[in-house]
């Protein structure tokens, strides 16, 4: 009888443990954030509008580009921001370009958000040949 027992006990507690497992892998009750926020993946691209010391992007450029290439992309909401940039080159010179920063917010659940930005990233430096847009990607938590 004891052996009946103990082996009942082994088996829910084997139960409850793998049940929390997989709570835990798929994020229910894990969430950081604070109550009336939400998870979210943020994205920071960063548009340098110079090529060869120069601008090449102009601000109707720029508008053309957020119009064509982002706003289909990301049609619920997004922030750009002007920003000034600065780097280093090869030579040890300062570079320093105006820049755009483009914020978006894109829900966990969203799996065309990545792929969306590497086409956005790619499309920019193709129309206006630049050698890089920079990315950044993090989990934040939002509230609307």
């Amino acid at each position: 009888m004891v052996n009946r027992t103990c082996r009942v006990a082994f088996c829910m507690a084997t139960c409850l443990l793998l049940a929390s497992l997989a709570m835990q892998q798929s994020g229910a009750g894990t969430s950081s954030c604070p109550p009336g926020a939400d998870e979210f993946t943020e994205y920071r691209l960063f548009f340098g509008r110079n090529r060869d010391g120069e601008e090449v992007v102009g601000e109707s450029d720029w508008r053309n580009f957020l119009a064509g290439e982002i706003t289909p992309r990301f049609p619920d909401g997004l922030t750009v921001l002007d920003a000034a940039g600065q780097w280093r080159d090869e030579s040890g010179t300062i570079i320093r370009e105006r820049s755009k920063l483009v914020v978006i917010l894109a829900a966990p659940g969203r799996q065309d958000a990545l792929r969306n930005t590497d086409e956005i990233m790619e499309s920019y430096k193709r129309a206006f040949d630049q050698e890089s847009v920079l990315r950044t990607i993090s989990r934040t938590c939002a509230s609307f």
